[in-house]
């Protein structure tokens, strides 16, 4: 391992981190909030320190970066630039340290849960709540992909870094040039942000609620400037737009720029996608039906009678929102659901676990390995009585490799075994069992709400310090599948060789 050419990598980006904070520098200038201004002022100035500090301690480092760099780099680089970002919330003084830090990871890795309450929704500066909503636009593409398309030194390791950090189990390089695949995946990513942000205001929101709600819903991250979310608008209209942009986001980016290079059917040929929508509309229809009491909503739960609708298309609405808003992970609600019926809850954790398409903002498992994985399970069903029967593993037409579906294999087994620990860990803080189990399934698929008091209508707040970092570890494990984080813990990762 090259610790000292990793922490000069690492100065790189807290050096990056600083311009970051421009864009909420000017909202504070345009709304005369002196206080925040300062705040990002500061930050940006310690980022730029700490950026120096680490260059300093890694500088004259031989130009080695091979695999366990570019795995280093790539967790230690978000774990970094969430404690960098923080800052502003603690200098402003919104938020404490570990809450600030909460708070930032969960925005950076497009999470959505939070520790806000009413109040700061009422007194927050709107700069940084910009900053908040802003973090989810960063994150939601990857700093990593961010810093390779526009940091020309960050040449070196690029393809390393950007597999290491894209999700999904097969990445695609849209051009033989890393540098070339970030800048054209961002200007896809900005396109839309545009396209959004005119759409949300044509429906009725200022420029403000319109841009934050945009950064938060292209990246499946769920951070709103209302203490009720999209809900708040009471806009079927804004739910319509809101769900489409959500489904965009959590649609392979390739798929896009396949479509601008002439493939126009390439969406529709594609068999992660199509898989995709089938699941949620399927999703969708069943929680509207259990929704309208027509199966499965007879049951009084212990608090309460639960919530259902007289009207068909009042239930369709809100449950094709929140079940777009739980399988994107991006976590925006309309209506608290965590007073729907068990089947509906049920539902929406499943699709949560599922996730998006591979080489999206979403998180989850990936449609494109629950697929692998369950033809993986057929097939060896069926070699039980045919030994002698030999299958290859195709998806789209294309067979997988067999250290591909080992990957797989690896990868879910180590997704629900975090779950399973997780859950022991926060039911061993005080959490009641489902609240433990879904405040890690929220942060771990980063998606935002849990249920009961990480529900809809709750927050993260209430949770003890020690469980809140072990959810922001649970988040960056979320974001970086896994692998890259926990080779962090290995001991041999850090031996010389």
């Amino acid at each position: 391992m090259n610790i000292r050419y990793l922490l000069k990598v690492l100065g790189y980006f807290s050096w990056a981190t600083a311009p970051l904070m421009l864009p909420a520098l000017i909202v504070s200038f345009y709304y005369k909030e002196g206080q925040a201004a300062l705040a990002l002022l500061f930050s940006a100035v310690v980022s730029i320190l700490v950026g120096s500090f680490l260059y300093r301690m890694g500088r004259g480092a031989p130009n080695r970066f091979y695999q366990r760099e570019t795995l280093g780099v790539v967790a230690l680089a978000w774990i970094l630039v969430a404690g960098l970002g923080a800052l502003p919330f603690i200098f402003s003084g919104v938020l404490g340290p570990v809450d600030a830090y909460f708070e930032c990871m969960s925005g950076f890795t497009t999470t959505g849960s939070s520790v806000f309450g009413l109040s700061h929704f009422q007194h927050t500066p709107k700069a940084i709540m910009f900053w908040r909503a802003f973090t989810h636009w960063v994150g939601g593409m990857g700093i990593i992909v961010l810093f390779l398309a526009v940091l020309p030194y960050l040449g070196v390791g690029g393809k390393q870094l950007f597999k290491s950090e894209s999700p999904g189990p097969d990445p695609r390089e849209l051009t033989p040039r890393i540098r070339d695949t970030a800048a054209i995946l961002y200007t896809i990513y900005l396109g839309l942000t545009i396209l959004e942000i005119a759409a949300l205001m044509f429906a009725g929101m200022n420029w403000f609620d319109a841009t934050c709600h945009t950064f938060a819903t292209l990246s499946g991250g769920g951070f709103s400037t209302r203490f009720n979310s999209v809900g708040e608008f009471k806009s079927p209209v804004i739910d319509v737009i809101v769900i489409f942009f959500m489904i965009c986001g959590a649609t392979n980016f390739a798929l896009y720029y396949s479509m601008l290079k002439g493939n126009w059917k390439a969406l529709f040929m594609d068999t992660e996608w199509r898989a995709y929508i089938f699941i949620l509309l399927t999703a969708t229809l069943l929680v509207t039906l259990n929704l309208c009491g027509w199966f499965g909503a007879g049951v009084v739960r212990a608090d309460g009678p639960v919530k259902t609708y007289d009207n068909p298309l009042e239930a369709l609405r809100y449950a094709g929102f929140q079940v777009a808003s739980m399988m994107t992970t991006t976590g925006f609600t309309t209506d608290d659901f965590d007073r729907w019926p068990d089947l509906s809850r049920e539902l929406l954790i499943t699709v949560m676990f599922i996730g998006g398409c591979a080489g999206s903002t979403s998180g989850g498992i990936k449609v494109i390995r629950i697929m692998m994985l369950l033809k993986m399970v057929y097939w060896r069903l069926e070699k039980s009585f045919r030994t002698r029967t030999v299958r290859v593993l195709r998806i789209a037409g294309e067979p997988v490799e067999e250290g591909v579906q080992q990957n797989v294999y690896g990868f879910v087994v180590l997704y629900l075994g975090w779950a399973i620990l997780g859950t022991f860990v926060m039911t061993a803080l005080g959490l009641p069992l489902l609240s433990a189990f879904t405040s890690v399934a929220a942060t771990l698929n980063t998606t935002g709400p849990g249920l009961e008091k990480v529900g809809a209508s709750m927050n993260f707040a209430e949770i003890p310090a020690l469980g809140k970092l072990f959810l922001s570890l649970s988040m960056v494990l979320g974001r970086l599948e896994l692998f890259s984080v926990l080779v962090l813990f290995v001991p041999g990762f850090w031996k010389k060789e």
